[in-house]
């Protein structure tokens, strides 16, 4: 859920941004009032916060930890560089 708001954001500040380079006229008189480049970091503000919200999302697209019920310890096959794990032990 926190993904979709940081997309929304962006979307919004890419959207302000477009506003300020004059791309799109809204006809709001205190947008003209208003010097542009204050418009400019409003948008770089938002779009900043949205990709910091869509980033920091830990509830999805991570995948959960298996934890087992004891732990696994590697069993080696050869010396030095060359050694491989050929098998799991438990503990």
């Amino acid at each position: 859920m926190k993904k979709l708001v940081g997309y929304i954001i962006s979307v919004v500040g890419i959207l302000v941004m477009v506003v300020s380079f004059g791309g799109i006229n809204l006809g709001l008189d205190f947008l003209n009032n208003l010097d542009k480049k204050y418009i400019m970091i409003a948008g770089i503000i938002l779009i900043i916060l949205g990709v910091v919200f869509s980033l920091t999302d830990k509830s999805s697209s991570k995948k959960k930890k298996i934890e087992h019920a004891s732990e696994e310890v590697p069993i080696y096959s050869g010396e030095g560089k060359g050694r491989k794990i050929v098998a799991y032990r438990k503990d």
